[in-house]
Protein backbone atom coordinates (compact mmCIF):
# COMPACT_ATOMS: atom_id res chain seq x y z
CA UNK A 1 0.00 0.00 0.00
CA UNK A 2 1.22 3.48 -0.73
CA UNK A 3 0.42 6.55 1.31
CA UNK A 4 -0.99 8.32 -1.73
CA UNK A 5 -3.59 5.61 -2.10
CA UNK A 6 -5.10 6.68 1.19
CA UNK A 7 -6.80 9.58 -0.62
CA UNK A 8 -9.43 7.04 -1.75
CA UNK A 9 -10.13 3.56 -0.46
CA UNK A 10 -6.84 1.69 -0.97
CA UNK A 11 -8.47 -1.69 -0.43
CA UNK A 12 -11.23 -1.25 -3.00
CA UNK A 13 -9.14 -2.75 -5.85
CA UNK A 14 -8.45 -5.86 -3.77
CA UNK A 15 -12.13 -6.77 -3.66
CA UNK A 16 -12.15 -6.91 -7.46
CA UNK A 17 -9.33 -9.46 -7.66
CA UNK A 18 -10.55 -12.72 -9.16
CA UNK A 19 -12.19 -14.89 -6.51
CA UNK A 20 -11.61 -12.57 -3.56
CA UNK A 21 -15.15 -11.24 -3.09
CA UNK A 22 -16.54 -14.77 -3.27
CA UNK A 23 -13.96 -16.13 -0.84
CA UNK A 24 -14.62 -13.28 1.60
CA UNK A 25 -18.37 -13.94 1.45
CA UNK A 26 -17.86 -17.66 2.01
CA UNK A 27 -15.59 -16.97 4.99
CA UNK A 28 -18.03 -14.50 6.50
CA UNK A 29 -20.92 -16.94 6.09
CA UNK A 30 -18.93 -19.71 7.80
CA UNK A 31 -18.04 -17.49 10.77
CA UNK A 32 -21.58 -16.17 11.13
CA UNK A 33 -22.91 -19.73 11.12
CA UNK A 34 -20.75 -20.55 14.14
CA UNK A 35 -22.27 -17.64 16.04
CA UNK A 36 -25.72 -19.07 15.37
CA UNK A 37 -24.67 -22.55 16.48
CA UNK A 38 -26.03 -24.15 19.65
CA UNK A 39 -24.40 -22.89 22.82
CA UNK A 40 -22.77 -20.00 20.96
CA UNK A 41 -26.17 -18.55 20.10
CA UNK A 42 -26.98 -18.23 23.80
CA UNK A 43 -23.61 -16.95 24.98
CA UNK A 44 -20.42 -18.41 23.57
CA UNK A 45 -18.13 -17.54 26.46
CA UNK A 46 -16.89 -21.12 26.86
CA UNK A 47 -16.07 -21.35 23.15
CA UNK A 48 -14.39 -17.93 23.19
CA UNK A 49 -12.22 -18.80 26.19
CA UNK A 50 -10.98 -22.03 24.63
CA UNK A 51 -10.56 -20.37 21.24
CA UNK A 52 -8.37 -17.69 22.78
CA UNK A 53 -6.01 -20.25 24.29
CA UNK A 54 -5.88 -22.33 21.11
CA UNK A 55 -5.16 -19.21 19.09
CA UNK A 56 -2.27 -18.26 21.37
CA UNK A 57 -0.80 -21.76 21.27
CA UNK A 58 -1.08 -21.95 17.49
CA UNK A 59 0.44 -18.49 17.08
CA UNK A 60 3.41 -19.52 19.20
CA UNK A 61 3.67 -22.78 17.29
CA UNK A 62 4.01 -20.89 14.02
CA UNK A 63 7.13 -19.31 15.51
CA UNK A 64 8.64 -22.76 15.90
CA UNK A 65 8.15 -23.34 19.63
CA UNK A 66 6.34 -26.16 21.40
CA UNK A 67 2.75 -24.95 21.81
CA UNK A 68 1.92 -27.35 24.62
CA UNK A 69 1.06 -25.76 27.97
CA UNK A 70 2.59 -27.64 30.94
CA UNK A 71 0.11 -29.48 33.16
CA UNK A 72 1.92 -28.08 36.17
CA UNK A 73 4.10 -25.04 36.72
CA UNK A 74 4.56 -21.89 34.69
CA UNK A 75 4.99 -21.61 30.95
CA UNK A 76 8.71 -21.14 30.45
CA UNK A 77 8.95 -20.61 26.72
CA UNK A 78 9.05 -16.81 26.24
CA UNK A 79 7.17 -16.87 22.92
CA UNK A 80 4.33 -19.00 24.22
CA UNK A 81 4.16 -17.02 27.45
CA UNK A 82 3.94 -13.80 25.47
CA UNK A 83 1.23 -15.14 23.15
CA UNK A 84 -0.81 -16.24 26.16
CA UNK A 85 -0.45 -12.82 27.78
CA UNK A 86 -1.69 -11.19 24.59
CA UNK A 87 -4.64 -13.57 24.44
CA UNK A 88 -5.59 -12.83 28.04
CA UNK A 89 -5.57 -9.10 27.32
CA UNK A 90 -7.55 -9.36 24.08
CA UNK A 91 -10.89 -8.09 25.32
CA UNK A 92 -9.36 -5.18 27.22
CA UNK A 93 -7.39 -4.14 24.11
CA UNK A 94 -10.45 -3.87 21.88
CA UNK A 95 -11.56 -0.32 22.79
CA UNK A 96 -8.05 0.99 22.13
CA UNK A 97 -7.79 -0.99 18.89
CA UNK A 98 -11.00 0.61 17.63
CA UNK A 99 -9.94 4.21 18.29
CA UNK A 100 -6.12 4.18 18.43
CA UNK A 101 -4.78 0.99 16.84
CA UNK A 102 -1.14 2.03 17.01
CA UNK A 103 -1.42 2.38 20.78
CA UNK A 104 -2.96 -1.07 20.92
CA UNK A 105 -0.17 -2.50 18.75
CA UNK A 106 2.42 -1.05 21.10
CA UNK A 107 0.69 -2.69 24.05
CA UNK A 108 0.43 -6.01 22.21
CA UNK A 109 4.16 -5.90 21.53
CA UNK A 110 4.97 -5.15 25.17
CA UNK A 111 2.96 -8.20 26.22
CA UNK A 112 4.28 -10.47 23.46
CA UNK A 113 7.97 -9.57 23.68
CA UNK A 114 8.50 -8.84 27.36
CA UNK A 115 10.57 -12.01 27.82
CA UNK A 116 12.36 -11.79 24.48
CA UNK A 117 14.52 -8.71 24.99
CA UNK A 118 16.50 -7.18 27.83
CA UNK A 119 16.03 -3.73 26.31
CA UNK A 120 12.81 -2.53 27.91
CA UNK A 121 13.02 0.73 25.94
CA UNK A 122 12.52 -1.24 22.72
CA UNK A 123 9.20 -2.69 23.84
CA UNK A 124 6.22 -1.17 22.09
CA UNK A 125 8.39 1.03 19.86
CA UNK A 126 8.18 0.27 16.12
CA UNK A 127 10.93 1.15 13.68
CA UNK A 128 10.35 4.80 12.62
CA UNK A 129 10.83 3.72 9.01
CA UNK A 130 7.61 1.72 9.29
CA UNK A 131 5.58 4.69 10.54
CA UNK A 132 3.97 5.76 7.23
CA UNK A 133 2.59 2.30 6.53
CA UNK A 134 1.55 1.80 10.14
CA UNK A 135 -0.29 5.11 10.10
CA UNK A 136 -2.13 4.13 6.93
CA UNK A 137 -2.99 0.79 8.48
CA UNK A 138 -4.37 2.64 11.49
CA UNK A 139 -6.60 4.76 9.27
CA UNK A 140 -7.97 1.65 7.57
CA UNK A 141 -8.76 0.03 10.91
CA UNK A 142 -10.58 3.12 12.17
CA UNK A 143 -12.93 3.34 9.20
CA UNK A 144 -10.82 4.21 6.19
CA UNK A 145 -12.12 1.38 4.03
CA UNK A 146 -15.39 -0.21 3.00
CA UNK A 147 -13.72 -3.48 2.09
CA UNK A 148 -15.30 -6.63 3.54
CA UNK A 149 -14.06 -7.53 7.01
CA UNK A 150 -12.16 -10.64 5.83
CA UNK A 151 -10.19 -8.51 3.37
CA UNK A 152 -9.33 -5.83 5.93
CA UNK A 153 -8.32 -8.49 8.46
CA UNK A 154 -6.08 -10.19 5.92
CA UNK A 155 -4.43 -6.90 5.01
CA UNK A 156 -3.76 -6.01 8.66
CA UNK A 157 -2.23 -9.45 9.19
CA UNK A 158 -0.17 -9.39 6.00
CA UNK A 159 1.09 -5.83 6.38
CA UNK A 160 2.33 -6.41 9.91
CA UNK A 161 4.08 -9.61 8.87
CA UNK A 162 5.70 -7.77 5.96
CA UNK A 163 6.76 -4.73 7.99
CA UNK A 164 8.37 -6.61 10.92
CA UNK A 165 8.10 -3.22 12.58
CA UNK A 166 9.15 -4.21 16.08
CA UNK A 167 11.97 -6.64 15.40
CA UNK A 168 10.75 -9.16 17.98
CA UNK A 169 7.49 -11.11 18.25
CA UNK A 170 6.23 -9.56 15.01
CA UNK A 171 4.40 -12.71 13.98
CA UNK A 172 2.57 -12.96 17.29
CA UNK A 173 1.72 -9.26 17.06
CA UNK A 174 0.41 -9.62 13.49
CA UNK A 175 -1.85 -12.54 14.33
CA UNK A 176 -3.13 -10.80 17.47
CA UNK A 177 -3.91 -7.67 15.45
CA UNK A 178 -5.78 -9.78 12.91
CA UNK A 179 -7.81 -11.31 15.73
CA UNK A 180 -8.65 -7.87 17.12
CA UNK A 181 -9.70 -6.77 13.63
CA UNK A 182 -12.02 -9.75 13.26
CA UNK A 183 -13.81 -8.75 16.44
CA UNK A 184 -13.80 -5.00 15.84
CA UNK A 185 -15.22 -5.30 12.31
CA UNK A 186 -18.00 -7.64 13.41
CA UNK A 187 -16.62 -10.54 11.40
CA UNK A 188 -16.20 -12.56 14.60
CA UNK A 189 -17.73 -10.36 17.33
CA UNK A 190 -17.52 -12.99 20.08
CA UNK A 191 -14.01 -14.11 19.07
CA UNK A 192 -15.09 -17.72 18.67
CA UNK A 193 -12.99 -18.82 15.72
CA UNK A 194 -9.38 -19.96 15.52
CA UNK A 195 -7.87 -19.21 12.09
CA UNK A 196 -4.45 -19.32 13.73
CA UNK A 197 -4.73 -23.11 13.77
CA UNK A 198 -4.81 -23.14 9.98
CA UNK A 199 -1.68 -20.98 9.93
CA UNK A 200 0.03 -23.47 12.25
CA UNK A 201 -1.09 -26.59 10.40
CA UNK A 202 -0.20 -25.15 6.99
CA UNK A 203 2.95 -23.32 7.97
CA UNK A 204 4.77 -23.64 4.65
CA UNK A 205 1.82 -22.36 2.67
CA UNK A 206 1.21 -19.63 5.25
CA UNK A 207 4.80 -18.41 5.01
CA UNK A 208 4.80 -18.58 1.21
CA UNK A 209 1.52 -16.66 0.95
CA UNK A 210 2.76 -14.00 3.38
CA UNK A 211 5.95 -13.58 1.35
CA UNK A 212 3.90 -13.31 -1.83
CA UNK A 213 1.71 -10.60 -0.27
CA UNK A 214 4.80 -8.65 0.78
CA UNK A 215 5.88 -8.32 -2.86
CA UNK A 216 2.68 -6.36 -3.66
CA UNK A 217 2.42 -8.36 -6.87
CA UNK A 218 -1.29 -8.81 -7.72
CA UNK A 219 -0.97 -12.58 -7.91
CA UNK A 220 0.82 -12.61 -4.57
CA UNK A 221 -1.82 -10.41 -2.96
CA UNK A 222 -4.52 -12.72 -4.32
CA UNK A 223 -2.72 -15.77 -2.94
CA UNK A 224 -2.59 -14.22 0.53
CA UNK A 225 -6.21 -13.04 0.55
CA UNK A 226 -7.48 -16.44 -0.53
CA UNK A 227 -5.28 -18.19 2.04
CA UNK A 228 -6.66 -15.97 4.80
CA UNK A 229 -10.27 -16.51 3.75
CA UNK A 230 -9.69 -20.27 3.78
CA UNK A 231 -8.13 -19.92 7.24
CA UNK A 232 -11.23 -18.06 8.47
CA UNK A 233 -13.38 -20.96 7.30
CA UNK A 234 -11.04 -23.48 8.94
CA UNK A 235 -11.18 -21.37 12.10
CA UNK A 236 -14.95 -21.58 12.05
CA UNK A 237 -14.75 -25.36 11.83
CA UNK A 238 -12.41 -25.34 14.81
CA UNK A 239 -14.91 -23.21 16.72
CA UNK A 240 -17.68 -25.63 15.99
CA UNK A 241 -15.61 -28.50 17.38
CA UNK A 242 -14.97 -26.46 20.54
CA UNK A 243 -18.69 -25.77 20.92
CA UNK A 244 -19.52 -29.45 20.40
CA UNK A 245 -17.09 -30.43 23.15
CA UNK A 246 -18.55 -27.85 25.51
CA UNK A 247 -22.16 -28.83 24.89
Amino acid sequence: MSQGAAESDPLAPLVGIDGVAEAAKSAQDAVFAVHRYGVNLREGSATAAEASVRAARASAGVEGVDPEIPDEGEVRDPVLAGALRVAKAGESLLPTWRRAPMQALARVHVLAAADLTSDSDALGRPDPAASPRLELLGRLVTGGTKAPAPVLTAVVHGELLALQAFGTADGVVARAAARLTMVATGLDPKSLTVPEVACFRRQERYAAAAEAFATSDPDGVREWLLFCCAAFEAGATEAQSIADAAA
